[in-house]
């Protein structure tokens, strides 16, 4: 399965459930409703407003990753 279609499927997920998350207002990630800090950026002011969720998830799952997540900088 390609990475966008993984992503359209995740995005799919999160808008199905979008009280189980919010957006940082950091970095724009979406994040599960219960962390504390951001895990890309440790941001911690979130947006929890269930269309901001939704609005954001579908245009993360329609686009490639362009963001550097932790795992990346890993060596």
């Amino acid at each position: 399965m390609s990475d966008l279609t993984e992503r359209a499927k995740k995005a799919a997920e999160i808008s199905a459930h979008p009280r189980h998350y919010k957006v940082c207002e950091g970095c724009e990630s979406i994040v599960v409703a219960r962390a504390n800090t951001c895990p890309n950026c440790h941001g911690y002011r979130f947006d929890e407003d269930t269309k901001r969720v939704v609005d954001q998830a579908t245009l993360l799952g329609s686009r490639p990753q362009s963001s550097v997540k932790p795992e990346d900088l890993a060596s």
